[in-house]
């Protein structure tokens, strides 16, 4: 029988020389399945990201190294702080590389050159590594040299040209979603190549760059824009392909409405008495009202926004219109469906309860497991540098 106190990464050592997001979401995932994670982190300061605060965790000695953007992405890893710019550092290195299965950079390309720890280096030494390395830009390409972070490569790939309200400036997502779907990448690409090790022996280099990532999540508004030779136009809340699909007034706070057919459109119609509207031709199907968007709208909104929210979401769930409430953060984490998928933890750390959010997997034989709260700075580096210390003849 499978052993549900060990991830289905177990056994594998990631040596994760990354900080910020895009590469502790990547290895976080790894650590979150199973795998060890050597965090590899500067004695002086750590990961940027520690001091990015307020809020900090409040720990017994006071020092401020667990910044709330910290810990939502380095939880089960192990802190070992060396100077990777001193020949003493760089050995440590090497030993720890010669034990890893995996490791994880995102330096600027060519940064570990002279170090010596560049990915190329590594492999060569070690042929069943694989290397995954993160930045801006990748490692080729005119750009390659630039310093890559989220807020850019969100402007430089498209996305904040179609985010944000229609008479408004461009607009960024609200939370670092270039760090993050890099990160997921990241995770998946190295899982594929963890398999193909497993066929070939051979371990092998990834490249990822930022600015690739969000283009590759364009998804449609990137492929209509393909198709059309158009770029897309901001239209806040509303959907590009679907109507209506968007965020309406109500009388006391807003909903959110997201009709998928021509069938939930009638249903809607009826529900909340608009009498024959989805009987017009101009309205009848999905196509027929993205043309007259705005004619439709003209009907909609002040209907809706006449009517209570919970009437509104009573009446269409019953008629099975899509349609949800817009929950703040506390609001959505303290949800029954939140509780029951588990999408808050509690974690100790030098005497602070860290309360984190959940990895969404569900597996059904080796559970998701949280075995390490996130580190404090240089917080198992005896332990890690002691156990891969060479032994003496």
């Amino acid at each position: 029988m499978t052993d549900a106190s060990k991830g289905p990464l177990e056994g594998l050592l990631v040596l994760d020389l990354t900080r910020i997001l895009a590469g502790p979401t990547a290895t976080q995932m790894l650590g979150d399945l199973g795998a060890t994670i050597w965090k590899i982190e500067s004695p002086a300061h750590g990961d940027d990201t520690r001091s990015w605060g307020p809020p900090y965790a409040e720990t017994q000695d006071g020092v401020q190294d667990l910044s709330a953007y910290f810990l939502a992405a380095n939880r089960n890893k192990m802190s070992v702080a060396v100077d990777l710019a001193s020949p003493e550092g760089q050995a440590r290195i090497r030993q720890l590389a010669a034990r890893a299965d995996i490791m994880v950079e995102n330096f600027k390309p060519g940064g570990l050159v002279k170090y010596g720890l560049d990915p190329e280096t590594l492999r060569k030494a070690h042929p069943g590594l694989i290397t995954c390395s993160i930045s801006g830009f990748g490692q080729t390409g005119p750009n390659r040299d630039k310093p890559g972070y989220d807020l850019m490569a969100q402007g430089y790939g498209g996305i904040m040209s179609l985010t944000g309200a229609p008479d408004g400036p461009p607009m960024k997502v609200g939370v670092g979603i270039a760090d993050v779907m890099c990160g997921m990448y990241a995770a998946t690409g190295i899982l594929a190549a963890l398999h193909h090790r497993t066929r070939t022996g051979e371990g092998q280099g990834i490249d990822l760059a930022l600015v690739d990532t969000q283009m590759a999540w364009l998804i449609n508004e990137g492929t209509n824009t393909l198709m059309s030779g158009k770029p897309p136009e901001r239209r806040g809340n509303a959907h590009p392909n679907i109507v209506p699909y968007d965020v309406f007034d109500a009388s006391d706070g807003h909903v959110i409405v997201a009709v998928g057919n021509d069938a939930q459109f009638a249903r809607f119609c009826d529900a909340l008495e608009l009498g024959p509207l989805h009987e017009d031709p101009r309205f009848v199907t999905n196509p027929a009202r993205i043309t007259h968007r705005d004619a439709l709208m003209l009907h909609l909104r002040p209907a809706l926004a006449a009517i209570p929210a919970a009437t509104i979401i009573d009446r269409l769930e019953s008629a099975k219109v899509p349609v949800g409430p817009i929950n703040d953060i506390n609001q959505a984490l303290a949800t029954d469906q939140a509780r029951a998928r588990e999408a808050v933890i509690e974690q100790k750390q030098d005497g602070a309860i860290l309360r984190l959010l959940g990895n969404p997997l569900k597996f059904s034989n080796t559970p998701v497991r949280y075995t390490r709260p996130p580190p404090r700075l240089g917080e198992h580096t005896k332990a890690v540098l002691a156990e891969t210390e060479p032994e003496n003849d």
